[in-house]
């Protein structure tokens, strides 16, 4: 009786921790995807040119794409930041075609 139920409270515990990790990932690709480093929290930074009045944005997260599945597939996604050089990949659905 004892081993069913340690079994099942590990099972529990498993299922609950791979949820976790997923949801730790996403919250970290929509940090990525808005523009702030889930590892030294540096955010874009806008500042204004007060002779020309135009409005210049650095961001810290360079975003480029190393995979493109068609039109409904995955795209890959590479993440780098600038200021603590964070290399993170993350996957997409169906962004890559805009028709």
């Amino acid at each position: 009786m004892y081993t069913i139920i340690a079994i099942l409270l590990l099972f529990l515990i498993a299922i609950f921790s791979i949820l976790l990790y997923f949801k730790s990932k996403k919250s970290r690709q929509e940090m990525l995807d808005s523009g702030t480093c889930p590892s030294c929290l540096a955010q874009p930074k806008s500042f204004k040119d007060e002779n020309t009045n135009t409005f210049f944005k650095v961001e810290p997260i360079k975003k480029r794409i190393l995979k493109s599945h068609g039109c409904s597939g995955i795209t890959e996604f590479e993440y780098i930041c600038n200021n603590c050089g964070l290399k993170e990949v993350h996957t997409s659905v169906g962004q890559s075609c805009s028709i």
